[in-house]
């Protein structure tokens, strides 16, 4: 599987299978030059000197179209000959492919390819009239070449009349199909851990044929989740929400793979992709997206995310595959630091005047190290500061802050307070821990202990007796 080189200037027929303008029976209207008519024929040009151009509608006097609703007949009063001039570039491969029938029986027809004026021919074709044949070619741009002529021509018809005969349908001539994927991360950040990225990713068909199968694939990115029923082809064929399972829809969700796929194009269904025509036809192309939540583990990181597309040109007599790859899609999280704190008392049961010794240890249970870390442990009225341990950072019993600034993934510290307990009551201190960093499970931030103070015992006896 390859995947094409530079999209060369998009050459396509306008209108090359007749659907325009809808036609009931036989229809003689103008050509494409004739812009004042009210209704005309896009695209096509003739060499008739009354700008007439002739279209059939399926079925009509017992003909079938061979591709879509219309077809048209190569002449309409009278002999000549139907073209588009297209403007090209020099060394540009070139498809071809049409289908021809013949009216009242064996009909030929010339296609001629060339600088407008001087076309030379390419190749005839001779069709009776039971069924249609389909033909395929290519054409490479001269060099010096910027403005390229495709053009039929009626050889002869059966009865003897060369302007009656000499059925189209189906006529293509113009470039490969060339998919283009642009990818977008939404918002684009930076972010914070379990914030939630919406990835779009936009298809859009910048060849001339339509790219035929189209499947686009995304892995989703290491360190990210999937959210569950977030895929959506935003616009473009099939828009509207999709379910996750396969075979449902357009979209589905792969848990074995972690991957999402898209059936994209016309006619894609939940087992099969479809046909994505160029950007001529369908300026925007196709846009999908999903969403995806930041796990823990990417915090600190860069996420980097690419879409793969597979699509067929099948233009030619055997399909070729192809490939299209976005852009990377780049977004950085911040760091993260999962702070905790625990807090506990030598005695939680003292009496007023006796020493209760508090040890708080906070930890960094990553992912990155944490910054601008404090924990705040205010003792309550009743037990007064008499000293502190810190290891490391400082602890300041004016306002109890515990200053540590900086603590490594996975490093821990601790701070012993001693404290004397002045009067009798329940007391409950509380210790809590913050940091500049986004927290990742803040509920452990918190710890208190409770500390039961009793009154001091009194004395047994009288004071000063004697015996």
């Amino acid at each position: 599987m390859s995947t094409p080189p530079p999209a060369p200037r998009r050459v396509a027929l306008v209108n090359g299978s007749f659907e325009q303008p809808a036609v009931n029976g036989v229809e003689f209207l103008p050509d494409a030059s004739q812009t004042q008519a009210a209704k005309k024929v896009p695209g096509w040009l003739t060499t008739a000197s009354d700008h007439m151009i002739e279209l059939w509608s399926n079925g009509t006097h017992g003909v079938p179209s061979a591709e879509g609703a219309q077809f048209a007949e190569l002449n309409a009063n009278e002999v000549s000959t139907l073209y588009q001039d297209l403007p090209t570039t020099p060394g540009t491969k070139l498809y071809w492919r049409l289908y021809h029938r013949g009216r009242q029986g064996q009909d030929t027809m010339a296609l001629d390819i060339g600088v407008p004026g001087s076309a030379a021919e390419q190749r005839t074709f001779t069709d009776g009239n039971t069924s249609w044949g389909y033909y395929t070619g290519t054409y490479t741009v001269p060099e010096g070449q910027t403005v390229t002529r495709f053009a039929f021509r009626s050889v002869s018809a059966a009865g003897g009349n060369r302007s009656v005969g000499n059925f189209l349908d189906g006529v293509f001539f113009g470039t490969a199909p060339h998919v283009e994927l642009t990818k977008a991360a939404i918002p684009a950040g930076p972010l914070e851990v379990g914030d939630v990225i919406t990835y779009r990713i936009t298809a859009r068909n910048e060849g001339g044929g339509g790219a035929e199968a189209l499947v686009l694939t995304d892995r989703i990115p290491e360190g990210t989740t999937y959210v569950p029923g977030s895929l959506r082809i935003v616009d473009g064929p099939n828009a509207g929400p999709k379910t996750d399972r396969k075979g449902d829809d357009q979209a589905s969700y792969d848990a074995g793979t972690d991957q999402v796929v898209f059936h994209l194009g016309d006619g894609a269904t939940g087992s099969q992709p479809g046909s994505l025509p160029n950007t001529g036809v369908l300026p925007g192309g196709t846009t999908v997206e999903y969403r995806v939540t930041i796990d823990r583990a990417s915090g600190g990181k860069q996420l980097r995310n690419t879409a793969t597309a597979t699509y067929e040109n099948r233009l030619g007599d055997t399909p070729e595959p192809l490939t299209a790859t976005s852009g990377e899609a780049v977004t950085e999280v911040r760091p993260a630091a999962d702070l905790a704190v625990t807090k506990a008392a030598d005695a939680t049961t003292v009496t007023v005047g006796q020493t209760v010794t508090y040890r708080v240890t906070v930890r960094n249970d990553g992912p990155n190290g944490a910054t601008g870390v404090t924990v705040t442990d205010r003792l309550p009225e009743g037990l007064v500061f008499l000293s502190a341990t810190d290891s490391p950072g400082t602890y300041d019993p004016a306002d109890g802050r515990w200053t540590l600034d900086e603590l490594a993934e996975g490093g821990s510290a601790t701070l012993v307070l001693r404290a004397k307990a002045t009067r009798a009551g329940s007391f409950t201190n509380t210790a809590t821990v913050t940091g500049d960093d986004t927290d990742p499970d803040p509920h452990d931030n918190t710890d208190s202990v409770t500390v039961c103070v009793r009154p001091a015992p009194s004395c047994c006896g009288p004071c000063g007796s004697e015996e």
